[in-house]
């Protein structure tokens, strides 16, 4: 007689926890020894990723998995957590801390002929305007101490002027050796045209005491 009451306290417990809801949309987790006595199979739970796992879901999803595995690994590792208000709010607040911003992919647009000649034709342009200035220690016969030579002029255009050109861009056989203003020829393509006026381009150069 106890046996039979016994039953049936376990069959009507089992129903009505079986019928009760949580807030979030899903069944109460209930204790699986109902279940294994009225041979019911046991529903599977909804939990909010915190790391992603292969073949389950990526971090921050929620996903259904067997009670077991939540309990005995996901749980105790910490790869899970239950899919209730607390847990959902404590991780989308960690995934804005912690989540890296998306890389942004820029698509290089090539250049066409025309661009580039455009580029060309504003860094000559620089070239005629501009005027690189140096500064230097001399002798006593008013020479100078360290000649400038060509990579040094080609350095100092693109400090100076923001113009990056080759040492072939320049015509100077030999370094600079005194004070004074120059005007060193410059080699561009000819597709380029020199200034009116001039027959060709030409860097100005200023070399002053130290």
């Amino acid at each position: 007689m106890a046996l039979a009451q016994s039953g049936r306290w376990l069959r009507h417990l089992a129903r009505s926890h079986a019928a009760q809801k949580t807030c979030n949309g899903y069944d109460s987790i209930t204790n699986p020894l109902l279940y294994a006595g009225q041979g019911l199979r046991y529903r599977k739970l909804e939990v909010i990723l915190t790391t992603s796992i292969e073949k389950l879901g990526k971090a921050g999803e929620t996903v259904k998995v067997a009670p077991g595995h939540f309990r005995n690994h996901l749980m105790p590792k910490l790869l899970a957590v239950p899919n209730i208000e607390k847990y959902a709010f404590l991780i989308r607040e960690q995934r804005k801390i912690y989540q890296r911003e998306e890389e942004v992919v820029v698509t290089e647009i090539p250049k066409t002929k025309e661009d580039k000649m455009k580029e060309y034709e504003a860094a000559a342009k620089r070239l005629d305007n501009g005027r690189i200035s140096l500064r230097r220690l001399i002798k006593v016969d008013e020479e100078l101490r360290s000649p400038v030579t060509k990579e040094e002029l080609v350095s100092e255009v693109a400090r100076q002027l923001s113009v990056n050109i080759h040492p072939d861009n320049l015509h100077l056989p030999s370094p600079l050796s005194s004070l004074g203003e120059f005007d060193v020829p410059l080699r561009l393509p000819w597709q380029i045209p020199p200034p009116e006026g001039k027959p060709q381009r030409t860097l100005k150069v200023k070399i002053r005491r130290k």
